[in-house]
């Protein structure tokens, strides 16, 4: 059969149609946020305070657009992160023993604790410049995102079906290619829930990130968080409506044009042989597919990825001798006895450093009673966390089954998660005031306000990930009520249920640092516990007090996650892994 080759046809292919006319603005628009921003950085670190933040509320769209680009780069550099950490916990049994406890500790360091000794270094890495101070919000706001993505794309790792693992190893990929072939894909939906929970966790410590007080020095980015900080201090309610008008226009607008792309992209990476009956969609998804033009343009890029993921990278294997199988468990012992050794000579060596340093500013008095402010705290946490479990499990379960229903709970849920509890700062200070209540129940609920939904988010990204196979097969044998629940669903979601409370409890403990100590004009309500402690200290700048506290809510955290996440994570993985 003969085939005409026309050339008009071909010159027709490379015009851009319609679509493309619809996306290209989109994409000049993403192009010049990013210019405009990085101009900005590279002024003067003096325009700060000759350029202070102002409550006309036409400055807000500039401050939208510097707080979200802030956010934007802080998720990329989480996301790297993860994939890079989270691969190396889960692949490697010695790097786990490390790695996952020291995870655990980054969790638990609050963001101004984060904050109290990056800024120095940032801005002595870049003197003189906005990049600096650019670079510890931006820092700050990645260590509010980085830890629960982390955890999920761990769980992932560990939880691949073992079908998956044999049918990787029959067709002999190397670890490069296992990666992105078996491990990425199936770790993606989960991964994403987890990066939409980040997003939102952001903002919630976005007034710490930019609005940035470490004893007698004060840096104010221009921002969202340094505005409502500012309308706080100014106790000027119509600001705080402008800003949550504006936290609802961007959540929006990040919901349509990133995540809501993603989930339906991702939706392709479920683990099933039946589809469900209805799929989330995505307007702007469609959209790129649709054009001509751009859709060319990204042909090549795609094809590169493709070629790379497909590369046979592979560490170099020592030969190995039939009948060595002993030696080399003999082996192996040795290797592992020596670096226990070395851990805990490091753990030990870190740790006499920081008692050395400590001890220039505190006495034991002082340990004492900060070691009793973090018992009251964790008993907040511990009654908030299940409390929690109880209202959002359920619900993260209707959600994740309905993605009809998930698209339309998604961006309430991500505004709702990235709610920050400053904004309720008038209500619960007037209220305790007015009415005389005790700080330590009534601020309680600010501690959960924007944690609870690692726990939704989770368990919605379980369900989500359920094959429908299974779902299929309780239908057929008419499993229903809690039978349905107890053999079907929660097996499902468990690993996913725990990796959302590990980082519930870890984000509830930074919360407590926002919640124990709130103000709004010059009236101050405190409760009792170790997040006022370290809020209070981190004003003053006394260091050592600083470091007693994130020490001691860091060992708490630790031995929480020890005792009781991590025994659950075992369970989760050995028990309630997909065959």
């Amino acid at each position: 059969m003969n085939v005409r080759f026309n050339p008009h046809v071909s010159a027709r292919r490379l015009l851009p149609n319609g679509w493309d006319v619809i996306a290209f603005p989109l994409i000049i628009g993403l192009i010049a946020m990013m210019a405009i921003g990085l101009h900005q950085t590279l002024q003067p670190l003096a325009t700060l305070k000759t350029q202070a933040v102002s409550l006309d509320p036409a400055n807000l769209p500039e401050y939208a657009l510097r707080t979200t680009l802030r956010m934007l780069v802080a998720m990329v550099a989480s996301l790297a992160f993860s994939l890079v950490y989270g691969t190396l916990a889960a692949k490697s049994r010695r790097a786990e023993k490390v790695l996952v406890p020291i995870l655990d500790i980054l969790q638990s360091v609050p963001v101004l604790g984060y904050i109290s000794f990056t800024v120095t270094f940032f801005i002595a890495l870049f003197p003189g410049r906005v990049l600096g101070v650019e670079l510890a919000a931006m820092f700050a706001i990645f260590t509010s995102q980085a830890w629960n993505m982390t955890f999920s794309f761990y769980q992932s790792l560990r939880t691949v079906p073992r079908d998956l693992e044999e049918v990787a190893r029959g067709f002999h990929l190397s670890p490069w290619q296992r990666f992105w072939k078996l491990d990425a894909p199936f770790a993606v939906p989960g991964l994403i829930w987890n990066m939409m929970m980040s997003m939102s966790g952001g903002w919630f410590f976005i007034v710490a990130s930019e609005a940035i007080t470490v004893g007698n020095n004060t840096f104010t980015l221009p921002g969202i968080g340094a505005y409502l900080a500012q309308a706080i201090l100014s106790k000027n309610l119509p600001a705080i409506g402008w800003v949550l008008l504006t936290m609802t226009v961007v959540i929006l607008a990040y919901d349509q044009l990133l995540f809501r792309p993603l989930v339906a992209w991702a939706d392709k990476f479920r683990m099933e042989t039946t589809r469900s009956a209805s799929a989330p969609t995505s307007w702007l998804l469609n959209l790129m597919r649709r054009t001509r033009l751009i859709h060319l343009l990204l042909t090549p890029l795609g094809a590169l990825l493709a070629k790379t993921a497909r590369l046979k990278l592979s560490l170099p294997a020592w030969p190995q001798r039939r009948g060595d199988a002993i030696q080399r468990q003999r082996r192996s012992r040795a290797i592992d006895l020596c670096w226990n050794a070395v851990v805990i000579l490091m753990t030990l060596a870190i740790a006499w450093r920081v008692i050395l340093y400590v001890q220039t500013g505190v006495t034991l008095n002082d340990v004492g009673h900060v070691m009793v402010l973090g018992l009251i705290t964790l008993l907040r946490v511990a009654v908030l966390i299940a409390l929690s479990s109880l209202v959002w499990v359920p619900l993260g379960v209707l959600i994740g089954l309905r993605p009809a229903l998930a698209g339309k709970i998604q961006p309430i849920a991500q505004f709702l998660a990235a709610f920050p509890a400053n904004l309720l700062f008038p209500v619960f200070v007037i209220t305790i005031v007015h009415f005389q209540l005790n700080p330590d129940i009534w601020l309680s609920p600010l501690i959960v306000l924007g944690t609870q939904w690692y726990i939704l988010f989770n368990v919605v990204a379980g369900a989500t990930a359920l094959p429908n196979d299974y779902r299929e097969a309780a239908a057929n044998f008419h499993i229903r009520g809690w039978q349905w629940w107890r053999q079907v669903m929660l097996p499902g979601i468990f690993p996913y249920y725990v990796t959302g409370a590990i980082t519930a409890s870890g984000g509830a403990w930074n919360a407590s640092i926002v919640a124990e100590l709130v103000q709004w004009g010059s009236t101050q309500v405190k409760a009792h516990g170790l997040g006022a402690y370290i809020a209070e200290t981190t004003t003053a700048g006394d260091f050592p007090k600083i470091i007693l506290g994130i020490a001691v809510m860091s060992l708490f955290v630790t031995l929480f996650n020890r005792l009781l996440w991590r025994p659950l994570y075992a369970y989760a993985e050995s028990r309630f892994r997909i065959d």
